[in-house]
C-alpha cells in the first residue's frame, strides 16, 4: 500500500512537470528522477506482490489447521483427576478442564460431569513418569489404537445433538445405445435414493470403582490409571459390538449380522478369492487391495499350516497374502467367521455415531464404608451400514 500511494504521488508531479511546455534544468532533472523512481518502485511492487502471495499462502495453511491444533491442545490440557476429584469429595474444576466441561454441556444434556472421548487417549510420559501430553492422531483411532473396527474402514462420526442422515443412491442414469439411427436410447429412470439414520438409541457404559487409596495418590497415577482402564473397557466392549453385535439386550447390531454375501469358509486362497470377485462383479471395487479382511488368530494358523506347493514350501497364507494384503488377526470373531469389508462410492462400509463424549456420574454410596467411589461412564452410540453388499462373510456353518 506504501509503494501505490507513492506511485499515485509520482504520477500526479509527473503529470503537471508534463504539462509545462518550457520546462526548466531544474524541472527536467526532476522529471528524470522521478521516472526513474517510478521505475524502481514497479519492481519493487512486484517483488512485494509475490511475497505477500507467499504469506497469504502460508497463514491460509495455518488456518487450515488452526483450529484442529487448537483443540487438540486444549485437549491435551484436560485433566481426568479433575473430575475425579470433584465427583468423590466435590472440588471445583478449574482451568481449561472446567473451561471444556462448561462448553460440552451447553451442547448437550448430561447427568453428570461430561468428559470428552480425547480426554481417554493414553498419554505419553517421559523416564521421571510425569505426564507430558501430546496429540498424534485422530478421534476414533486415538481412543482405540488397536481397533479392528477401526482398521476395517468403520468411520466415526461425532454428532453433538439429533440425529444425522445418509442418503445412498438406489437408481439412476441409464446409459444404452440406439437400436437404430434416428431410434431412441433406453429410457431414463428416476433417480432415487433411501435414506440411512444414525440416531441415539443405544447406550455403552462402562463401570469403575476407585479406592479412597487410589483417590489420594499423586495426581499423574489417578490421572493414567483413569485413561487406561476406562479406555479398555469402552474400546473393548465397542469394537466387540461393532463386529458381533445380535441387536438384543440395548446392543447394536454388528457387521457380520448385517453383511449381505456369506460362504463357507476354508482354508485356501481360492474361497477368500471368491468373495472378492463378487465384491468386484458388484462394482464395489477395482482391485483386491482395497478389500479389507478380519479372521481370527485359529485361522490365521490354519492358512499358515495348509501347504500348497510342497517344493515351493508356499502356503495359503503366503499365497492370500500375496493376493490381497495382510489380513486383520480379531479375537471378537466367532470361530472360524471371516468378514471382508470395502468402501466404495465415498461411503464406508459402516458408520458409528457418538453422541458427545462420556457422561461421568458418580455413586459415593455404594462404597461409602470403605470411603470408595463408584464411577459410571455413559456413552450414546449407533451404528448403521449404508450398503450391506460393502461387506461380506465367510464361516464354518454357511
Amino acid at each position: 500500500m506504501e509503494i501505490t500511494h507513492r506511485q499515485s504521488e509520482i504520477r500526479q508531479e509527473l503529470a503537471t512537470l508534463a504539462g509545462n511546455d518550457n520546462p526548466t534544468e531544474d524541472e527536467t532533472r526532476s522529471m528524470a528522477e522521478l521516472d526513474k523512481e517510478y521505475r524502481a518502485n514497479e519492481t519493487r511492487y512486484r517483488a512485494a506482490i509475490i511475497a505477500e502471495d507467499e504469506e497469504r499462502r502460508e497463514a491460509g495453511k495455518e488456518l487450515e489447521t488452526r483450529s484442529e491444533t487448537e483443540w487438540a491442545d486444549m485437549m491435551s490440557s484436560f485433566e481426568v483427576r479433575q473430575v475425579a476429584a470433584a465427583l468423590d469429595h466435590g472440588a471445583q474444576l478449574s482451568g481449561q478442564t472446567a473451561e471444556i466441561v462448561q462448553e460440552m454441556r451447553s451442547h448437550g444434556a448430561y447427568q453428570g460431569i461430561p468428559l470428552p472421548l480425547e480426554a481417554l487417549e493414553v498419554r505419553n510420559t517421559v523416564s521421571t513418569g510425569t505426564v507430558e501430553p501430546k496429540q498424534t492422531q485422530g478421534i476414533f483411532d486415538r481412543l482405540f489404537p488397536t481397533s479392528v473396527a477401526s482398521r476395517l474402514g468403520v468411520n466415526s462420526v461425532s454428532i453433538p445433538f439429533g440425529t444425522v442422515e445418509y442418503p445412498v443412491a438406489t437408481q439412476g442414469a441409464v446409459a444404452g445405445w440406439a437400436a437404430t439411427e434416428g431410434g431412441n436410447v433406453p429410457n431414463a429412470t428416476a433417480f432415487q435414493t433411501t435414506e440411512t439414520t444414525l440416531s441415539p438409541d443405544q447406550t455403552l457404559g462402562a463401570h469403575m470403582r476407585i479406592s479412597r487409596k487410589a483417590v489420594k495418590q499423586t495426581g499423574p497415577g489417578l490421572e493414567q490409571a483413569i485413561r487406561r482402564d476406562m479406555a479398555a473397557a469402552i474400546g473393548s466392549e465397542l469394537d466387540r459390538a461393532i463386529l458381533v453385535g445380535d441387536g438384543a439386550d440395548g446392543e447394536p447390531t454388528g457387521l457380520v449380522e448385517l453383511a449381505s454375501g456369506t460362504g463357507t469358509w476354508a482354508a485356501t486362497w481360492p474361497t477368500v478369492r471368491t468373495e472378492i470377485i463378487a465384491f468386484m462383479t458388484a462394482n464395489a471395487i477395482s482391485d483386491p487391495s482395497a478389500v479389507r479382511m478380519a479372521i481370527t488368530p485359529d485361522m490365521w494358523a490354519d492358512l499358515d499350516d495348509a501347504i500348497f506347493d510342497d517344493g515351493s514350501g508356499q502356503t495359503e497364507w503366503t499365497r492370500l497374502t500375496s493376493g490381497m494384503g495382510n489380513p486383520i488377526l480379531s479375537t471378537q470373531l466367532s470361530a472360524d467367521t471371516a468378514l471382508l469389508a470395502v468402501s466404495a462410492g465415498g461411503l464406508a462400509p459402516a458408520y458409528l455415531g457418538m453422541w458427545g463424549g462420556v457422561d461421568m456420574i458418580r455413586d459415593p454410596y455404594s462404597d461409602a464404608q470403605s470411603g470408595g467411589l463408584r464411577l459410571t461412564g455413559l456413552l450414546t452410540v449407533d451404528l448403521k451400514v449404508p450398503r450391506a453388499s460393502q461387506l461380506r462373510v465367510l464361516s464354518a456353518g454357511s
